[in-house]
């Protein structure tokens, strides 16, 4: 299992529960994989009761099944869970989109076409990581802009659900261009704001993910049907 530092804040199981979401979304705990305590307790260096109370959490964000008097596993969705969450995201993000053209400041623009600017840099320079995190910010800064607390509650209960399916995936040359071009239209509709068009990119581009994710997914499980998993 991948080193990891003690944790040592006050807020034991906040802290255990980012640090277990994290090993899921990197895959360092993977898919269907069952959880060991212990080896986490010492890990983490922390008792068993604040990684269960994480364990707890990340069971209701729907990352980790617990199974009764068996402890808890990494969550494992089939391709028909992962499109039905991906078609939720999307039209969380064309709310999103659509309300951010409405309210988003000059100067919260000006920090979206930085974003945009390193995250171009790091496709350039094909630093996969750097692309992924800046990403996940432009999304984030227009759901921020978007100026509706309840909207990113429920954005933030699915994200966390999801995240590592969104990323997991890799993605081929012609599709990562292309996501690139989906990228720079939604600057141009957030530069003009163009909510009804920013909306329609942005269900889009979810949509667009979303293929591929579930062709992944889909050929996990043949996999595992051959393998009588």
């Amino acid at each position: 299992m991948k080193e990891t530092a003690p944790i040592s804040r006050l807020s034991l199981h906040d802290a255990a529960r980012d640090r277990l979401r994290e090993m899921i979304v990197e895959g360092t705990l993977r898919p269907g994989e069952r959880i060991n305590e212990r080896e986490l307790v010492a890990l983490f260096g922390v008792s068993r009761t604040p990684l269960r109370e994480a364990l707890k959490v990340l069971a209701a964000e729907g990352s980790v099944e617990l199974l009764p008097h068996r402890g808890a596993r990494v969550a494992l969705f089939s391709s028909n869970e992962v499109h039905d969450m991906f078609e939720v995201m999307g039209a969380l993000e064309g709310l999103a989109g659509e309300l951010a053209c409405k309210n988003i400041s000059d100067d919260e623009l000006g920090e979206i076409e930085v974003m945009h600017g390193t995250m171009i840099d790091a496709y350039e320079k094909r630093e996969v990581e750097t692309y992924y995190a800046q990403n996940e910010m432009i999304h984030e800064a227009v759901l921020l802009a978007a100026r509706n607390p309840l909207l990113s509650n429920v954005y933030h209960g699915l994200s966390a659900r999801i995240r590592r399916l969104r990323f997991a995936a890799k993605m081929s040359p012609e599709r990562w261009l292309r996501a690139i071009r989906e990228h720079e239209a939604i600057l141009a509709a957030l530069r003009m704001r163009d909510g009804s068009g920013l909306a329609a990119i942005l269900r889009a581009h979810v949509r667009n993910k979303c293929d591929v994710v579930v062709a992944t997914f889909a050929r996990e499980e043949a996999q595992r049907k051959s393998r009588g998993g």
